[in-house]
């Protein structure tokens, strides 16, 4: 097979795969939750409250949940720049009517998949409550994306690759020893 029969083969199927997804959408009950996982997605917004929420409930990690939280938030930054190097339009609106708005009009990588997946390494190597919780969500944003028709598969798995491959690297940091936070005065009690 040459390479432009190989690539018009990967457009194709990548088509198929959004075509069937994005009919996902047709129900209401799936249509609400891909909406709102991409309201709660946007700039990350979902994955960073996490983390600060996590820092603030649980002092003996604090400088860990906010690292992992910088680390989430440096991979949604990564991923906007991938964005504005490659330029790929999102899915034609005509074939694949959105069923949200999107901030910008790039869409490889995608962001939503690239924070979440950082998120979901990041924080599941802190906690194994966030392991199990923060996996399935990020799973569910990333095929939110194609559900609401504003992504092509390679651009989920560009971001979930590059969200990956961010938070790893940072595992080491994520672990650092850090500063302990100074007990309250008076012992805690009020």
């Amino acid at each position: 097979m040459r390479d432009a029969d190989m690539a018009g083969a990967v457009v194709a199927a990548e088509r198929r795969v959004l075509g069937v997804l994005r009919g996902c959408g047709a129900r209401a009950s799936v249509a609400g939750a891909a909406r709102a996982l991409s309201f709660g997605g946007e700039h990350g917004a979902l994955w960073l409250a996490a983390g600060l929420t996590c820092a603030a409930v649980d002092p003996e990690r604090r400088a860990a949940w906010l690292r992992g939280t910088a680390l989430t938030a440096g991979a949604q930054l990564a991923s906007m720049g991938v964005k504005r190097v490659v330029r790929r339009p999102r899915p034609g609106a005509a074939e694949y009517a959105p069923l949200v708005r999107t901030a910008g009009r790039h869409s490889f990588p995608s962001s939503h998949a690239t924070s979440a997946v950082a998120a979901a390494v990041a924080f599941g190597a802190l906690h194994p409550t966030a392991r199990r919780l923060a996996a399935p969500v990020a799973a569910a944003m990333c095929l939110s994306r194609l559900v609401v028709g504003v992504h092509y598969p390679s651009d989920v798995a560009a971001g979930a690759l590059l969200g990956a491959v961010t938070a790893t690297l940072g595992r080491a940091w994520l672990r650092a020893p850090g500063p302990t936070c100074p007990a309250p005065p008076g012992g805690g009690r009020g």
